[in-house]
């Protein structure tokens, strides 16, 4: 996929790049098993280790966890009111959308202490190892702590496609809006109204500025990283895209970032049109 290949010309030292489509891989470049920092494609990984908790049954999404008033819904959909990276309160529960990694800990330890195991084994056996995840690892903060590879999280990427972990039903519901027209800051991008979340992914919907291309479709879910790193699924046109790098966000991400989604869902498109496989 010849779109894939900007990454040869990102300012990092190291770059992967894959798609992903309802047919399965479709294309890679770079280091596949390279292990890279996520930071915060962190979120996702860990969000889905508890949407799987919830269909076992070891918590409910709507079980109290958190400041008083908050829930398992609210820590995940970033509404909980926690600070960014501490656990004071800035606002009710519901009331505004304040991106919240100590609310993926305060998520973390919960789960934990719900089903008695620490959350990073949870998080393995529940999730990476079913998906063949080898070299994906939580280490530290359930915010930013994970490592993983290009082959691990285009595993993951055809999960989202096609759930096998959790059911259509629950994945529905976690990239849906979460609590519709709570404002917020996007972090890199600014204010947000509304800041669209559903349960641990970011959703496109009709934001601008936007780190995915403007040709994604409103539905795309998925989340970035600090560490350059990122990961979104299109639902509507069934592909998944994950780009890992080892260069902290900046201008250089906002201004290649979206080319490389609108080239790759151009290429998808015209093979498509043409009947290629």
């Amino acid at each position: 996929m010849r779109a894939l290949e900007q990454i040869r010309e990102w300012p990092v030292r190291h770059a992967a790049a894959g798609v992903v489509t309802t047919r399965g891989i479709a294309a890679s470049e770079g280091d596949a098993d390279r292990v890279f920092a996520l930071a915060s494609v962190t979120k996702p990984l860990v969000a889905y280790g508890v949407l799987v908790a919830v269909e076992e049954g070891a918590i409910e999404l709507d079980q109290p966890a958190g400041p008083p008033g908050s829930t398992v819904r609210h820590l995940l959909a970033h509404t909980s009111g926690l600070a960014f990276d501490t656990t004071v309160i800035m606002a009710e529960p519901g009331a505004k959308r304040i991106y919240s990694s100590a609310g993926f800990e305060v998520l973390a330890r919960f789960v934990a202490e719900q089903t008695g195991i620490a959350f990073e084994d949870y998080l393995r056996e529940g999730v990476f190892e079913p998906l063949a995840m080898k070299s994906s690892v939580l280490h530290g903060s359930a915010g930013h702590a994970a490592r993983s590879s290009l082959s691990d999280l285009l595993r993951f990427a055809e999960e989202l496609l096609a759930p096998t972990l959790v059911s259509e039903q629950t994945l529905a519901e976690a990239t849906s809006v979460q609590f519709p027209g709570v404002n917020g800051v996007l972090p890199g991008y600014g204010s947000q109204r509304p800041n669209d979340w559903g349960l641990g992914f970011e959703l496109r919907d009709h934001k601008t500025p936007h780190w995915t291309g403007a040709s994604n479709s409103p539905r795309t879910y998925g989340h970035f990283g600090q560490t350059g790193t990122f990961l979104w699924v299109d639902p509507e046109i069934g592909v998944a895209c994950v780009a890992l790098s080892d260069e902290n966000f900046g201008d250089w991400a906002r201004a290649l970032w979206p080319p490389l989604s609108e080239g790759i869902i151009a290429e998808i498109s015209t093979s498509h049109d043409t009947g290629e496989k």
